[in-house]
């Protein structure tokens, strides 16, 4: 068990990473060429802010606790709540589900010291 929970929050975040990613490509559908690049860099901007906090929380994961659930509250409260549930569900909901999985280790490792 020790072993998933130090794992899982780290592969599921790098998962995440890679999804939210995914959204950027709708870029190359409005812009051509080299025209699309300043736009696939605001698009990424996410993304890259997400795999500098997670480089950080690999060490220290209440950095990861603190960006994960305040991506996933960040994302609800930037969306407003006039969105379809599904929205939530497939982005805060991985967010929170990493973030809690950050605490749940960290929890960990001070138990762990403590003894």
């Amino acid at each position: 068990m020790q072993k998933f929970l130090y794992w899982s929050p780290r592969i599921l975040s790098v998962l995440f990473i890679l999804f939210l990613s995914l959204f950027a490509l709708d870029v190359f559908s409005e812009y051509q060429g080299l025209a699309a690049l300043p736009a696939l860099a605001m698009h990424l901007l996410p993304s890259l802010i997400l795999l500098i906090a997670v480089i950080a929380a690999w060490k220290w994961d209440l950095v990861g606790v603190i960006v994960f659930l305040a991506f996933a509250l960040g994302y609800v409260w930037l969306a407003g709540l006039s969105r379809p549930w599904s929205w939530y569900v497939s982005i805060s909901g991985p967010a929170a589900v990493t973030g809690i999985l950050f605490l749940l280790s960290w929890i960990q490792k001070r138990s762990n010291n403590l003894k």
